[in-house]
């Protein structure tokens, strides 16, 4: 193919390719990456027999992620570790905090931190089916599956998403209720409707790593827990609901990474216990999941 038509074409398809690497990788610099080097690799390929420009592009693109997620996962990178120096802010070098918080939060913030548990070959496979309808029969031979394997690696990856043990809606609707009314009174400044929500005996625990202070919080009292949930409210910009090991919590990740889980006690509508989780080995132990919009 003529390589300014070609250029031309793919720039028509960089969203949706950066769209694919950004869901795969979880993080914007990378997805950029990812894009760069399928491109390089376009314009060295025989495109001459491509029918299916889009698709194939939606391939290469793959390909190349997976090979980035191999990569890391063979450096043994830890995707739970926490983020420095600014958690609040989402800094990173080279990075685009605001652009990359708009992206995760058209994506969602909870689906991004569950994909990070999946294996690379899961985390392939779901992405490109679930979210970009590619047939199993092209996703098989890009990760040495058949088919019929691809399916089944979607389907245990979807479990893991959407959570594996059910819970009744009727208890999951009020959690959320509850939770998402604390959340909009941290994010409006409302102090008063926070402490309305919090138990009077309500107890905060926060790990160290959940900062300021150099060893762990215990808050009592309901005007404590608020002023202490007031004190970390530039957080919440990057909090959404989650499953927190099947009950409602939230999820704060900046730049897509977990930076730290709140874990509710809710007994009749009112908030009992907030247990903040931002030790990476207790993170690593949580059971996240998606929660249905």
């Amino acid at each position: 193919m003529d390589e300014v038509w070609l250029t031309d074409r793919f720039e028509e398809h960089r969203t949706l390719l950066r769209s694919v690497a950004y869901r795969m990788l979880g993080s914007l610099s990378e997805a950029d990456d990812a894009v760069q080097e399928a491109w390089l690799r376009v314009v060295r390929a025989d495109t001459d027999s491509v029918e299916n420009l889009a698709g194939w592009l939606t391939t290469v693109v793959a390909r190349v992620c997976l090979n980035m997620l191999r990569a890391r996962e063979r450096r043994r990178e830890e995707p739970f570790e926490p983020h420095t120096p600014d958690p609040v802010l989402g800094k990173e070098d080279g990075g685009n905090p605001e652009q990359e918080a708009l992206l995760a939060d058209s994506v969602g913030l909870a689906l991004l931190v569950v994909l990070e548990s999946l294996s690379p070959s899961e985390r392939l496979a779901f992405v490109l089916h679930d979210m970009f309808a590619v047939p199993f029969d092209e996703i098989g031979p890009m990760i040495d599956r058949t088919p019929a394997a691809a399916r089944q690696l979607v389907s245990r990856a979807r479990r893991r998403v959407r959570g594996g043990v059910p819970v009744p809606d009727a208890d999951l609707t009020r959690q959320r209720q509850v939770v998402e009314a604390f959340t909009a009174a941290s994010r409006g400044g409302d102090f008063e409707a926070l402490v309305a929500l919090l138990h009077p005996d309500v107890v905060l625990r926060a790990d160290k790593e959940a900062g300021p202070t150099a060893a762990p919080v215990v808050l009592h009292g309901p005007r404590a827990v608020a002023q202490g949930a007031f004190a970390a409210s530039e957080r919440v910009r990057f909090t959404q609901p989650a499953l927190v090991n099947g009950a409602v919590g939230l999820v704060m990740a900046p730049l897509g990474k977990l930076f730290l889980v709140l874990g509710f006690g809710i007994d009749d509508d009112m908030i009992t216990e907030i247990d903040v989780i931002a030790h990476p080995d207790r993170l690593r132990g949580l059971d996240l999941a998606v929660l249905d919009a």
